[in-house]
């Protein structure tokens, strides 16, 4: 593995390379500045706006694992268990808007 000699084993399951995390805020700024990228290929592949010479080669993949990559670090500097986190944001979405869209005609 690149970088192997970076590693230091933590416990079983975690492993550190390199160095520490960005600070919360520098991280947040980054997942905004992610989120833009992703943003700039859904509006040119979904939307009305064309390629530019600059977005080539950008893969729409890519850029959402980017997207989840910083979020994850961030859910780790902050203590917040995602799995937990999702798992519970489901049930209450799935609670709260059993029947909210049954009726919307947008979505028929």
């Amino acid at each position: 593995m690149e970088g192997a000699s970076n590693c230091k084993q933590m416990n079983s399951n975690e492993i550190t390379l390199g160095v520490r995390y960005f600070s919360e805020l520098t991280n947040l700024a980054i997942l905004t500045e992610e989120v833009g990228e992703l943003a700039r290929i859904m509006a040119r592949t979904y939307g009305d706006q064309s390629f530019k010479k600059s977005d080539e080669g950008k893969d729409l993949a890519d850029e959402m694992a980017d997207v989840l990559w910083v979020l994850i670090c961030l859910a780790n500097q902050t203590g917040v268990d995602l799995n937990e986190a999702f798992l519970k944001n489901m049930e209450k979405k799935t609670s709260r808007d059993i029947n909210r869209h049954q009726n919307n005609e947008k979505l028929k």
